[in-house]
This record gives structure tokens, sequence and C-alpha cells, in this order.
């Protein structure tokens, strides 16, 4: 694979929180360093306690002297400066009228640039045949009960003029069982069948080949915060996180 790479009670308090999420996105520039001997002591700690983990940069976070450290895959860490202490889960910032995801705002930009520089080759779309008004990209898993139920949907949704984009995110991991049945579906020939027939639990041969992209796919959702099956990034990076039906789909989409 190749990665050439939204209630709040009144618009009030929604354009307030939007501009308070820019603000913070502003604050919290990627791209500034933290300095060496806080990152050094960080990972340090962090590769004593679980060396058979990897993680990635030490990066700053929305909260003062708190940092953030991805594991891949796996979660988002939050650390204290002193490595001492980290903590996951969901972080939510505090804006008049409710309370935001804050990890899930800053992340708006990434997925969207993430889902756009994607290889069509390397995901199972779904086109519709007359005009495409807008395009999904879902992270699925082949033995997800759910993700199953929402693929039952896709035709209504071409219907109504959906792309469907489909991404592996095997749930137990790049080395699961599931996961070397959605290598098989992105070797097999005619993708889109091959996808559908195993997720109705047909009985298929598939295909063994060289393939990266279940496994790329899979830390790429991780990364974006993808935490379940289904998980549906829309075009502008927002991600909604389990089954809806096509008319759901298409009420969000505004078609």
């Amino acid at each position: 694979m190749q990665i050439r790479f939204k209630s709040l009670v009144s618009l009030l308090a929604l354009t307030t929180a939007i501009f308070s999420m820019q603000i913070m996105a502003e604050e919290i520039d990627s791209s500034k360093e933290v300095p060496g001997v806080v990152a050094s002591n960080i990972l340090a700690k962090l590769h004593v306690s679980r060396p058979d983990l990897s993680y990635g940069k030490v990066e700053y976070s929305p909260m003062p002297n708190v940092y953030q450290v991805q594991v891949s895959p796996g979660p988002l860490l939050y650390v204290s400066e002193d490595g001492e202490f980290f903590i996951t889960g969901t972080l939510y910032g505090i804006e008049p009228g409710g309370f935001t995801d804050v990890q899930s705002q800053l992340l708006l930009p990434k997925r969207k640039e993430a889902m756009a520089a994607i290889d069509k080759d390397d995901m199972v779309t779904f086109s519709p045949e007359g005009e495409v008004k807008a395009s999904i990209y879902v992270f699925t898993d082949i033995d997800c009960g759910y993700c199953r139920k929402l693929h039952r949907e896709v035709p209504a949704m071409n219907a109504k003029g959906i792309e469907v984009n489909y991404l592996a995110f095997p749930r137990a991991g790049a080395a699961s069982a599931s996961a070397q049945k959605m290598v098989g579906v992105m070797c097999a020939d005619d993708k889109q069948e091959a996808l559908t027939k195993i997720k109705a639990n047909t009985r298929l041969s598939l295909p063994v080949c060289e393939n990266s992209s279940v496994a790329e796919q899979y830390e790429l959702g991780n990364a974006l915060g993808v935490r379940g099956t289904p998980a549906i990034v829309l075009a502008d990076g927002s991600l909604l996180p389990g089954y809806v039906t096509a008319d759901q789909m298409a009420r969000k989409l505004g078609l």
C-alpha cells in the first residue's frame, strides 16, 4: 500500500468548539520537536518496561506537560514528562456546551490525507453504476458480524451514489486467521466477488500471494483512531464507528 500522504447544544457552542480545536491543533504542531532528553527518557522507560512493543515518535499532546506516543500496532499512550506514568483512552476537551473528543478532532486532517492517498488497487471498491456522489472508507474485519451486516447495505448505498471502499482491519491482528482471509481477498482476481462471498460464509479457495496491504492498513487504522469494526471514515476525515444503514449514511452525507 502506498501512502502518498463532526451534538453541541447551539451553533455558537459548536463554532466555539471547532475554533478551539483549530487553535489547539495549531499549538500542537507535529513538526515541533520534543526536547531530545525528554523524548529519549520516555522511550527508554517504555522499552525497559515492555521491550516487545514498537513505539513511535514522542510528540506533544493537548495536555500541558504530557506527551503522546503511538504503539504500533496499538493504542495511543499519554505519558508523563518523567516517563513514570501513562494513560490510554479518549481524551476530552472541556468546551462551552459540552465535551469534545480532542484526539478525534486532531486526527481529522490526518485521516483525510491518508484516505486520499491510498492506492485504489489496495482497496476493495464497490462503485455506483452512475454518478459517484460521495465516497466512504470502511475498515472491516472478515469475521465481524456487524461488518457483514453493513456489507448487505452496500447495494443500497451504491444505488444512492455512495462509493464504498474497503480497508482491512483484522481485530485479532495482522497475523490472525481473519487477516489471512483478507489477504486472500486482496489477491483474488475479482476482489468484490471474493469479499462478498466470504462475508456470506461461502467456502472459498482463496489464492495466496505476497501482499502487505492488510498489515499496513491494520497499522494505519490503529494510527488513525480505529478501535473496532466496522469503522467508517468520511472524505472529510470524520470517523463513524459501528454499523449504519444506507439511509442513515445518505442522511449523514447530505444526499
